[in-house]
């Protein structure tokens, strides 16, 4: 590849564990696959990172056979981590069907990862073939592309290669076909690699990690050490993880099995699997089919989330005080109704007033759950509020809106001023229907593809989604740091 002024590689996790006992990651090597067909290249992205003048076979080298980037990674990362899976503990696991495999400076100057999945076996694959379906890799491309236009802070998906592999799956019809997958993240650095060092009792390994975490992802907290450096940083993370429940439950997204070896640090989404977008606001609604006691469901996902963060804090105790760690979690509850207003607040394009605010948003979700209302589909109704009572009244589910369970809520709707309502001249709330992603969506882009390698369906369906994503002009992925100490 030719190196260009804005491809600015910066491979920070190989100095973690040189020399001080505690490694974090091992060095692997990707498998080698019979063939390579590109089936998606996220071309936005690569510009902010400065990869998009790749060619196609330099983007299947790099992203398929996984040769080194310039100045980068020479040897991809199998990164070292435990978890609660489902609330029991769980020290046999890590990076089983990927790696790190670059790092890189996007155009805000961000540290990202460009992680792999479905790139072979790993010292934790255990019984697994480290392998990716293409149904999952292409999963994934949409929960990304859907949850990024609707404003949650998400990883990107970077890349999809199909590899000519047949694999055998439970959960799909088998044989199915292969893939690998790149993941650009603003880090990988889970809760579950702080467990994995406290669960072998290494404070020295945790406040390594903690510096590189400040260094790279928490800048704004620099000037904090020892203790007072891990409580900070703890008090980030909660104000993220924060922000990041309340961006799900205003995109009607349940991500299916927060364990804490898919929680990040940066409070960015990450990792999915069994996804779903709700249709109605249903508290109970699942998205996991094994979730059978509904641990994870959209009405939980805070309280799993909370969960999740005490654990990290248990795991911080090694290098900060307990009770100022348990302070810090308590903050959780505010950050996350003053998240649940900005985020249904900016979905609903509407200007907040005041400490109010989350009691609209409550009586808000309980009218959609107590009538069914189609999630998506009020959203798209009354973005920015009283300037589009008229198109609301035209929508599929207008008759709603005329009820008398309404009356008070559409009153306070129209108490709230528009944010930007010039954004409603664009093309796609000309539209009687938004752009939705349900189980029956992903569907009939898979169908085609299974059934006949058709994948017009696919890109008709991501040109949708970026029609959405500049009608919302939602900016979901520029980076904008915390005040000190949260």
């Amino acid at each position: 590849m030719t190196e260009r002024h804005d491809y600015k590689p910066a491979p920070a996790f190989i100095s973690l564990g040189d020399d001080d006992g505690a490694p974090f990651y091992d060095a692997v090597e990707a498998a080698q696959f019979p063939k390579h067909f590109l089936r998606y290249r996220n071309q936005r992205w690569a510009g902010r990172v400065g990869l998009g003048a790749l060619s196609a076979d330099e983007w299947l080298e790099h992203f398929g056979a996984f040769k080194p980037l310039p100045k980068n990674i020479e040897r991809p990362m199998a990164l070292r981590y435990h978890g609660h899976q489902f609330r029991v503990y769980n020290p046999d696991i890590g990076d089983g069907r990927g790696f790190l495999f670059a790092q890189l400076r996007d155009d805000q100057g961000r540290l990202l990862d460009l992680g792999s999945k479905g790139s072979g076996q790993t010292p934790y694959s255990r019984l697994a073939d480290g392998r990716l379906t293409l149904k999952g890799g292409l999963r994934e491309v949409l929960a990304t592309e859907m949850l990024e236009a609707l404003g949650v802070y998400t990883s990107k998906t970077f890349s999809l290669i199909e590899t000519g592999e047949d694999l055998q799956r439970e959960d799909e019809p088998s044989p199915t076909r292969s893939a690998v997958m790149l993941r650009l993240s603003h880090s990988h650095m889970r809760f579950g690699v702080f467990q994995r060092h406290a669960y072998e009792e290494n404070a020295k390994a945790i406040e390594e990690l903690i510096g590189y975490c400040v260094a790279n992802f928490y800048p704004e907290l620099a000037a904090f050490e020892g203790e007072e450096r891990a409580l900070a940083f703890f008090e980030g993370v909660v104000q993220r993880t924060a922000r990041l429940v309340a961006q799900w439950m205003a995109a009607g997204f349940v991500h299916g099995v927060l364990n804490t070896d898919n929680m990040n640090i940066t409070g960015e989404s990450f990792d999915y699997g069994p996804w779903r977008f709700a249709p109605v606001a249903d508290p109970g609604f699942t998205a996991a089919y094994f979730d059978r006691s509904g641990l994870y469901a959209f009405g939980r996902q805070a309280e799993a989330c909370a969960w999740n963060l005490a654990q990290l804090g248990g795991a911080l105790s090694l290098v900060a005080d307990t009770d100022a760690l348990n302070a810090a979690l308590q903050t959780f509850s505010g950050h996350y109704e003053n998240a649940m207003a900005e985020a249904f607040f900016r979905r609903l394009g509407l200007t907040r007033t005041g400490p109010d605010d989350f009691a609209f948003v409550g009586e808000f979700l309980t009218w959609m759950t107590a009538v069914g209302a189609p999630y998506e589909q009020v959203f798209f109704d009354w973005f920015c509020g009283a300037a589009s009572a008229e198109r609301a009244g035209e929508s599929p589910v207008g008759e709603l809106y005329e009820q008398e369970k309404f009356a008070a809520l559409k009153t306070r709707i129209a108490g709230f001023a528009p944010e930007n309502p010039e954004r409603l001249d664009h093309e796609y709330f000309r539209r009687r229907k938004p752009c939705t992603m349900l189980v029956d969506d992903v569907e009939a882009v898979w169908a085609p593809i299974a059934e006949h390698d058709d994948w017009a369906a696919l890109s008709e369906k991501l040109d949708e989604i970026a029609t959405m994503r500049k009608a919302y002009g939602f900016n979901a992925s520029l980076y904008s740091p915390l005040s000190k100490k949260g």
